[in-house]
């Protein structure tokens, strides 16, 4: 799987969602407790978990999950080829994408199901449907910022094209558990839990649970991983498995156990320091290059990040860099005074265009904009 396989599901938005409509029952998933049963006693964080990016990166497709609009003459993508445009249409509780193809009267279609949403749309959403036991991605995403339909990322526009491949690979970033029957793309359709849910993270809970409910003052039958007890290099990989690049697998998908090393599981080209890195290819690499994190030696993704909440405000975000350094230091501070108190992650991590989510809409290419990790100085042109 190439970059662009990775790529063209990694887009981003918030909507309302619950997890317990969406994780099927199976018994491949003993080991899982489920999200809803986190929050019987762990409210406070994971009832605010449930609106995060993290936890929306992926949904079973519904109205309340897909961004774009399906009103009439909002839900139609013109394509570079006159003779084709794409449809979008909800029918019976359903949701669909149609080719259109040919010239009035004279047209043909051919119609997919949208079967999961990918990307919480924050940037944006692209689509998956089942093909049998197969899973290929939708040629029709969704971007946020222009309010419209455009081409998925990978696919060649006005061209009709229904067959990139979901490989195992690209499912892990954006759910808990695939069932994989295959290394290159099958799935057990029933075998699936949507989402980052708090078990991606803490392990898997029902052996958790169990102990909870038996109510036992022995705390090493808890079964579940604190994450603030793990050396920083272990909490550093746990974000790396998605933040740190595509990477070379060494064991299956969905097998890395959090608190273990993730060079067991996971081969990530340890970049030149003089390579440029995209904006959204490698964000642990780029936090990694910084003097902050290399001066620090307790500092990781959580000490900015609350994974636990939705978090937006960079100004909030600039309180965590006050906490280390004063706002007087800044070499800006004379001329600008402290007004600059709250553009810290603006002028340090500005957001940068990234390269590898590329998507056509309109006849031109657009790409989002995503936030360096590399806390530096930069440029005025570089902001």
């Amino acid at each position: 799987m190439d970059s662009r396989h990775l790529a063209g599901v990694a887009f981003c938005i918030l909507l309302t969602w619950r997890c317990a409509a969406q994780t099927p029952t199976s018994t491949i998933h003993a080991s899982y407790a489920g999200d809803a049963a986190c929050l019987s006693c762990h409210k406070d964080k994971a009832e605010t978990f449930l609106g995060t990016a993290h936890h929306l990166t992926s949904r079973l497709a519904g109205r309340e999950s897909i961004a774009g609009s399906l009103a009439p003459g909002k839900n139609v993508l013109t394509t570079a080829n006159p003779e084709l445009s794409y449809r979008m249409d909800a029918r019976d509780g359903r949701y669909f994408q149609s080719a259109v193809m040919g010239t009035p009267p004279k047209t043909s279609t051919h119609t997919e199901r949208m079967d999961f949403v990918i990307g919480s749309g924050r940037k944006g959403q692209t689509y998956l449907y089942w093909k049998g036991d197969q899973l290929f991605e939708l040629p029709v995403s969704y971007w946020t910022e222009l309010q419209q339909w455009v081409n998925s990322p990978g696919y060649q526009d006005g061209f009709a094209d229904f067959d990139r491949p979901i490989t195992p690979r690209c499912l892990e970033c954006h759910a808990t558990y695939f069932e994989a029957t295959h290394p290159e793309n099958h799935y057990k359709q029933t075998d699936f839990i949507v989402g980052i849910s708090c078990e991606k993270c803490h392990g898997r809970g029902a052996e958790h649970m169990a102990w909870a409910e038996a109510k036992t003052r022995d705390t090493s039958g808890s079964r579940i991983l604190n994450l603030a007890k793990l050396p920083r290099d272990r909490q550093m990989d746990l974000c790396a498995l998605c933040h740190g690049g595509l990477g070379k697998e060494l064991a299956p998908a969905f097998s890395f156990v959090p608190g273990q090393a993730l060079e067991q599981y996971l081969e990530l080209p340890r970049p030149d320091p003089a390579a440029r890195l995209d904006v959204h290819g490698n964000q642990v690499a780029l936090l990694e290059r910084s003097r902050c994190y290399q001066e620090s030696g307790t500092m990781t993704c959580v000490t900015c990040h609350d994974v636990h909440q939705p978090q937006r405000d960079a100004t909030a975000f600039s309180q965590r860099c006050l906490s280390c350094h004063q706002v007087q230091s800044c070499g800006r501070f004379k001329t600008l005074g402290s007004q600059i108190a709250g553009r810290c992650v603006d002028c340090h991590m500005p957001l940068q265009t990234s390269n590898l989510i590329v998507s056509d809409a309109n006849g031109r290419s657009v790409r989002p904009k995503v936030r360096n990790h590399w806390i530096k100085i930069y440029s005025d042109a570089a902001r």
